[in-house]
């Protein structure tokens, strides 16, 4: 299908994005990498998506998702991204920099739900891919990409893309752990988008956290701005990569796949709660949010953006 010009999001990722995705399993070891070069491209009135991958893991994930190259038209025209095979089938739901996917991948027989947040900077994106036999994850990716569009002609620009690189082979693995002997916060400012896709506003994020012991914190959200809210919880890290909240305004529980965490917090007295994905990007405990706020089962928007961790004085 032929389109006049690129849409907003398709403007956003134009260029190729170099990263080194992390593979995991249902349980959360970390099995390898996934060396994977992709762009999205506009030409000729259609938008066409390809992705070459290089997986280097152990296990029987390496027979599983054995395939190099893949590729996939897309219909962008509206609200949604749909994927239109061969290779991946589906929609993309962007919200400004960020998109919710959810589709289906043939070659893998896997079902995913991927989101890809690019961060202010333009040119950084978390990627995250949760793959599903119906109801069950049977693997996950996670990392960070780049964007470059001259890594093969300019030194520099290779130079730095081959750096990172080298740090998410390092920073991959590291568990979604945070400061257990001190008190610090994380803050920074966020964007709100409806269910609708359309902007609400900006969020001030505060996250404090005050470690009790090595494996629990007293912890206390506040959102202030397009949304307005103080949440207080012990959060609790229960057997490796697991997680709890245990009230007394949050309850509800979490897994970490490397560096991300995946969470469901519900609220104590009212229909509300929060599904999201928190990953560290760095040794810094800098830390990319993408928060789902629920009344009920119903999605109302999806707060997401960088925060930065402060140590307390």
């Amino acid at each position: 299908m032929n389109q006049t010009e690129a849409s907003e999001w398709q403007q956003r990722i134009s260029g190729e994005w170099y990263g080194l995705p992390s593979v995991f399993d249902a349980d959360g070891s970390h099995t390898g990498f996934n060396h994977v070069s992709r762009a999205s491209v506009f030409a000729d009135g259609k938008v066409t998506y390809w992705m070459q991958c290089n997986f280097a893991n152990t296990g029987p994930l390496r027979n599983r998702f054995e395939i190099r190259d893949f590729e996939f038209g897309v219909d962008d025209q509206g609200d949604n991204r749909i994927y239109r095979g061969p290779d991946f089938y589906g929609a993309g739901h962007p919200y400004g920099s960020l998109v919710d996917s959810h589709y289906y991948a043939p070659g893998w027989r896997a079902d995913l739900n991927t989101m890809n947040q690019i961060l202010p900077d333009g040119v950084t994106q978390v990627y995250s891919s949760l793959l599903y036999e119906g109801p069950t994850i049977v693997a996950v990716f996670n990392g960070v990409y780049l964007n470059a569009s001259d890594y093969e002609t300019n030194s520099e620009t290779k130079g730095w893309i081959d750096e990172h690189l080298q740090a998410e082979r390092e920073l991959g693995p590291w568990p979604h752990t945070v400061p257990d002997r001190v008190n610090g916060e994380w803050a920074g400012k966020c964007e709100l988008f409806g269910a609708n896709q359309r902007l609400v506003g900006t969020v001030e994020v505060r996250l404090h956290n005050e470690p009790i012991d090595l494996v629990r914190a007293h912890c206390t959200l506040e959102l202030r701005g397009a949304v307005n809210r103080s949440l207080s919880y012990i959060r609790t890290r229960s057997a490796g990569n697991r997680y709890t909240y245990d009230g007394p305004d949050f309850w509800g529980n979490a897994i970490a796949y490397g560096r991300a965490l995946y969470t469901t917090q519900h609220h104590a007295s009212e229909a509300f709660k929060i599904k999201g994905r928190e990953f560290l990007l760095d040794r810094r405990y800098k830390m990319a949010v993408a928060w789902k706020l629920y009344s009920g089962d119903a999605m109302t928007g999806i707060v997401f953006g960088p925060l930065d961790w402060t140590p307390a004085d």
